[in-house]
């Protein structure tokens, strides 16, 4: 059941896009990763595929496997079609058994869609030739579709930072603030940083529960340059959303932390946006973040750990949560 205090200082957020009825949401309103916690139906498959962007999208490993399958499934079917026009009219193959017959053609395929052409294999008549010049032009297409997607996916902009797993409670000028951290982990650094937070609650108002937004403001929230880890601090006091409410408070109200990052890229010349999210089960109470970084052995440069960027030690809090 949804908490009833309610910070009347607090400034709502109406610019989430994100809907206020609880019974039409269920669950974060973002995944860990930022991605937007949405199941999209009532398209076909077909309708709603978008085969460019989720290539480019997909985990690297992913990637490839579809890559590679591809290329072994097109060159599977291009061999049983040779294979159904009859090896006869492959002139130049080697082989006795069904197997190095197969063996020969799938080969036979893979070097007409890659177009190396060994020349040992060739297709005799006019219909072998039509189906090895066609999977010919496929394999030009594909080849072309490819590299498109793979450059697609070195030059996408991406922000390239990472989230503490937690978002910590932590003493902070004679009280309390809300704190969680990021880093960057390239050399993909950006300059004129951005960071807004949004807090999410369910709120009883009239007897009706319904989702609430508050901007939660921060001590700094913008950077010239983030080269280093940045801990996000928001105190909580009078102007914040979170006064005077308990962790039971926070749990009732199924309370998720909404980031926004933004930043100019100049490796990409182009500004690029990372977003993350924190459910109330992944609040701390009474811990604080360790260092990240320190001074080189010779004195001469910054080591930046980033092992240690989900790394706290317990801290005792002014209030009891």
């Amino acid at each position: 059941m949804a908490f009833r205090k309610l910070n009347r200082r607090a400034q709502i957020n109406h610019e989430t896009g994100l809907g206020t009825n609880t019974s039409l949401s269920g669950g974060r309103f973002f995944a860990k990763d930022g991605r937007a916690n949405i199941e999209v139906r009532g398209l076909h498959f077909w309708q709603r595929l978008n085969l460019f962007h989720t290539m480019l999208s997909m985990k690297r490993w992913k990637f490839l496997a579809y890559i590679m399958l591809f290329f072994i499934g097109i060159n599977l079917i291009f061999a049983g079609i040779y294979l159904l026009i009859g090896l006869e009219h492959l002139s130049g193959l080697v082989a006795n058994t069904m197997g190095e017959q197969f063996g020969e053609a799938f080969f036979f395929s893979a070097q007409t869609f890659t177009t190396v052409g060994y020349g040992r294999i060739n297709p005799v008549g006019f219909l072998t030739s039509f189906v090895a010049s066609f999977e010919a032009l496929t394999g030009l297409m594909s080849f072309a579709l490819v590299t498109g997607m793979i450059y697609g996916r070195f030059s996408r902009p991406r922000s390239f930072i990472r989230f503490s797993n937690n978002a910590l409670f932590t003493p902070f000028k004679d009280g309390v603030a809300l704190m969680f951290r990021m880093a960057p982990y390239t050399k993909n650094y950006l300059v004129n940083v951005e960071v807004k937070v949004t807090i999410a609650m369910k709120v009883q108002e009239d007897g009706v529960i319904k989702n609430q937004f508050f901007n939660m403001p921060l001590d700094i929230a913008k950077a010239s340059t983030m080269t280093t880890n940045w801990t996000l601090v928001h105190p909580i006091n009078e102007e914040s959303p979170l006064y005077q409410l308990s962790k039971l408070d926070l749990e009732a109200a199924e309370t998720e932390l909404l980031i926004f990052v933004q930043g100019f890229d100049e490796s990409f010349s182009n500004t690029v946006i990372s977003k993350a999210s924190y459910r109330f089960e992944e609040f701390v109470y009474g811990a604080r973040f360790v260092p990240m970084y320190h001074p080189n052995e010779a004195g001469t440069g910054t080591v930046l750990e980033l092992d240690k960027l989900d790394h706290f030690a317990p801290a005792e809090l002014s209030i009891q949560y």
